[in-house]
């Protein structure tokens, strides 16, 4: 189990059912992507979702989630990512944390 967990790079993994299933995090839904494809798990019939939405704060982000099984084991795996670049600093902002580099 452990190759199949590490076949991609988790966020998170926890037990969360004992002996029956783990939650997995991801950083983002291209990697969830992968690993259910790398690890073989990306069956038609999983039950899979994907949302896309905004934060209270008015940031979008999209998410995802898939509950592929694998010798019995259960799997709780999900993703969510801004799907905003998060905006560039303005250069007043640039200029001021340049300053305090160059006097610290």
């Amino acid at each position: 189990m452990a190759e199949l967990l590490l076949l991609a790079d988790p966020a998170t993994i926890r037990v969360h059912t004992p002996d029956v299933s783990l939650s997995v995090t991801f950083d983002s839904v291209a990697e969830l992507k992968s690993w259910l494809h790398l690890a073989g798990l990306n069956d038609p019939d999983m039950l899979i979702g994907e949302h896309e939405g905004t934060t209270d704060d008015g940031r979008p982000y999209r998410s995802m989630n898939a509950y592929p099984t694998w010798r019995g084991w259960e799997f709780y795996a999900s993703a969510s990512e801004f799907t905003d670049s998060g905006g560039d600093l303005d250069a007043q902002t640039v200029d001021g944390l340049a300053a305090l580099v160059v006097a610290g």
